[in-house]
């Protein structure tokens, strides 16, 4: 009965949907206020009734009904709880029911807290958000019904995947699908924007706090992913630029442009154009990653491999939308004429180079992701770009990026000299070199890339350093002037200097990294580097859904022991599959990495070992600059600019 509830519930849904998406627009138009004010109960109509479906989908997760086909297709009675519920998600058509969730989800955000929006601009927006709701409510329910009943119910169900079988994986897929689709709030404002004919500082200030939750949920989401791949994998890598990592980094890298060129917008009328096509262009990578996952074209560890009709759907949705947003801005590129200027030498430049790095780079990975199928389908030839391809072609722009991201901070608006700027700064530019150039000199025969990558993470975060001392002045209570700051300053400084700390986590494992494989005797100790292994013993341990080959290894540093690791080879008897499950000895310095191989015909079993340097600065980097995302959240600025900016424009006549 609840199933049929949930089913009944997002026909509904969609339903509301058609009528938000046509109702306002039209009121907007014509400036009929009972018909824009249509949207905000349809908006929160909508988000109800869709999280309605879902949690009726979710039950059936959790109670094991097994005459729901998901259910029986993703699910196990033997299943732990947590696993139930994320295989809500875990699967094509639930998370697809995940993304219009949350579609509804930020459209209902919207209506409830976009008081200060003007009308008609507010009444477009919301149809423009239900009008990317309507099409993939049509994609669920003609294409990916979620809830589709068997006619004879199964004893039990076939399980979820065991690699999704993971509390990174339980909550990667949510803040990643918050972050994709966040972005569509930016497109809708583009959008009503453009349709409008209007593009000022005070949509620049309105676009902000929404792209800013975007790309926070983005950073969480994709930092999740990595440490699952890094731990759960048992390769020891933490980024292998597979085609789904691709569609996530893809977004974020835009995201993070249109926020720096939002502000741009917001403080100086300039870089209108740009920004409103970084907001298209950054939700329609977002479906390009809808499409790349779930077409079936690329293969991935973590890719919904669909019949090809589905695939065509979303090419169709993503046609539709971009295709229209971009005819829709070439119409309107008159209405988006820069009113500020600014010189050669000034922020406004500094944040122009920064869009430049961060679109560019995005369009190398771009590239690198999709020319296998251009090349297959076209040329048929079979390539397959793989690492060294984007550690080569896309590292320059992130060192070029984290260079000139300390100088651009401190430079003045409109007009600035680069010299008067840098010169605060040479004495940590001479303390961040000396930094690299230990670094090198301490390493041997190795490359570059860990001392410059140690150079930009101690140059970024001393220069934040700089910046906030800056901000106080000079004299007096420079402290209680530090403290006063912004939270958005705060914000801004956590969140760059978090990327200078990613910047040397990644160089320092990428140069340092330490690796070691071998056929390991019961009691017989191993030196790997600083480390001295033992193999304890091996065992088989029954878990509550899976068989699991338990060793137990002994780290020691100087004869002084550090940790009892146990690295697992699990079997799961359901899903017929076997998963690793490595041993880490976490620290600041350094990560120890253990996994357990197969048993020899001679004796022993084959052991990994990796010892990986700065391994944690990567997820610290990532919190930080997520933190700092927050932060900026809540500056009091972002919620009282619109309300001001509302009480500046004339109120809408009512018809």
């Amino acid at each position: 009965m609840i199933t049929e509830v949930g089913h009944f519930a997002l026909i509904l849904a969609f339903l509301v949907a058609i009528v938000q998406m046509i109702v306002p627009l039209i009121g907007a138009h014509k400036r009929w206020t009972g018909w824009m004010a249509v949207a905000e109960p349809a908006a929160g109509a909508q988000f109800a009734l869709t999280a309605l479906a879902f949690g009726a989908l979710m039950w059936a997760f959790v109670v094991s009904d097994f005459s729901l086909r998901l259910v029986w297709l993703n699910s196990h009675s033997a299943k732990p709880m947590l696993y139930k519920i994320s295989g809500t998600w875990g699967n094509h058509e639930g998370s697809m029911l995940l993304w219009v969730l949350i579609v509804t989800l930020f459209g209902a955000t919207a209506a409830w807290f976009g008081g200060g929006l003007p009308p008609t601009l507010r009444a477009r927006v919301l149809s423009v958000q239900s009008a990317i709701a309507v099409a993939f409510f049509a994609f669920i329910l003609f294409t990916s019904n979620p809830f589709l009943r068997l006619d004879t119910p199964p004893f039990d169900g076939q399980d979820l995947n065991p690699l999704l079988q993971d509390p990174g994986l339980a909550f990667h897929p949510p803040f990643l699908y918050l972050g994709y689709v966040g972005l569509s709030m930016a497109f809708s404002f583009a959008v009503a924007a453009l349709i409008e004919g209007r593009v000022d500082a005070a949509w620049g200030r309105w676009v902000r706090p929404w792209t800013l939750a975007a790309w926070v949920f983005l950073t969480i989401g994709i930092a999740l992913g990595s440490w699952w791949a890094y731990y759960e994998l048992g390769w020891g890598g933490f980024w292998f630029w597979d085609p789904v990592e691709n569609a996530s980094f893809m977004p974020w890298l835009l995201a993070a442009a249109l926020l720096h060129s939002a502000i741009v917008v917001e403080k100086r009328e300039s870089l209108k154009s740009w920004t409103i096509l970084l907001a298209i262009l950054a939700f329609g990578f977002s479906l390009i990653g809808t499409f790349i996952v779930r077409s079936g074209l690329l293969t991935s560890v973590h890719a919904f491999a669909n019949d090809p009709e589905r695939g065509v759907f979303i090419l169709m949705i993503m046609g539709f939308f971009m295709g229209g947003a971009l005819v829709l801005f070439t119409l309107r590129a008159g209405a988006m004429e820069a009113k500020g200027v600014f010189g050669l030498q000034s922020r406004e430049s500094a944040l122009v180079v920064n869009n430049l790095l961060l679109a560019v780079s995005c369009f190398v990975v771009f590239v690198g992701t999709m020319w296998p199928l251009v090349a297959e389908m076209f040329f048929d030839r079979k390539l397959s770009v793989g690492p060294p391809f984007f550690n080569a072609a896309f590292t320059p722009f992130m060192v070029a990026l984290g260079l000139i991201l300390p100088v651009g901070s401190v430079l003045p608006w409109k007009r600035a000299s680069i010299l008067r700027a840098m010169w605060p700064l040479r004495y940590v530019f001479l303390l961040a070199l000396a930094v690299g150039g230990l670094a090198y000199a301490m390493q041997t025969g190795r490359g570059l890339i860990g001392p410059v990558g140690l150079f930009l993470g101690a140059w970024m975060v001393m220069g934040v350093i700089v910046e906030l001392l800056q901000r106080t002045g000079r004299g007096g209570d420079r402290w209680g002037r530090l403290r006063r700051l912004p939270r958005a300053d705060w914000g801004k400084a956590a969140a760059h200097a978090g990327l200078g700390v990613t910047m040397a986590g990644v160089a320092g494992l990428t140069a340092w990294t330490i690796d070691d494989i071998r056929v390991a005797q019961i009691d017989t100790p191993w030196q790997v580097g600083d480390y001295e292994f033992t193999l304890n013993d091996v065992r088989e341990v029954r878990g509550p859904n899976y068989l699991s080959t338990m060793a137990s290894v002994t780290l020691a540093k100087d004869g002084k022991k550090i940790a009892d690791l146990q690295p697992e080879k699990r079997f799961y008897p359901v899903a017929q599959m076997p998963t690793t499950e490595a041993a880490i000895d976490y620290d600041l310095k350094r990560d120890v990495y253990v996994v357990i191989g197969d048993a020899q015909e001679g004796g022993g079993h084959t052991v990994r070992v990796y010892i990986k340097p700065l391994t944690n600065w990567i997820w610290i980097g990532s919190a930080m600059m997520a933190l700092g995302g927050l932060l900026s959240l809540t500056d009091r600025r972002f919620r009282v600019g619109a309300g001001a900016a509302k009480r500046r424009r004339e109120t809408v006549p009512a018809e």
